[in-house]
């Protein structure tokens, strides 16, 4: 469970990143909060770390499970996908919003694993028990 432990921390470690990127576009732009708008490039950074952050309510519990009922090693290293995925993702959709794609897809389908990896191994405990 450490690695996984290590992994959430990557995870944050990343989201700080996104939200320390959205603080610099507004210095760039000179936009000021609580200013969402006003050019395309805070736009997309903002919906950056917002993704990021919804994703995050998905990604870190499903790990526990995953980890819990099936595998931590697997789970860390489907975590790991998650994170590549982001940050492909930030890459691709601060180039242009149709450039977003390839890194949605890596983060989505490991979080969608652990989901069901995770949901399929704690159903069985809970049936054995």
């Amino acid at each position: 469970m450490a690695l996984v432990s290590v992994v959430i921390g990557v995870i944050l470690l990343e989201y700080i990143v996104f939200v320390m990127m959205v603080g610099m576009t507004r210095g760039k732009t000179g936009i000021q909060a609580p200013a969402m708008t006003g050019d395309p490039k805070l736009e997309r950074m903002i919906r950056v770390q917002l993704n990021t952050l919804e994703q995050m309510v998905v990604v870190i519990p499903a790990m526990w499970l995953f980890a819990s009922y099936i595998s931590a090693p697997v789970a860390a290293g489907l975590g790991a996908l998650f994170v590549l995925g982001r940050a492909l993702y930030c890459r691709g959709y601060l180039m242009a919003a149709e450039k977003r794609s390839l890194g949605f897809g890596i983060g989505g389908l490991a979080t969608l694993v652990l989901v069901l990896g995770g949901l399929y191994g704690s159903v069985i405990a809970a049936l054995a028990s």
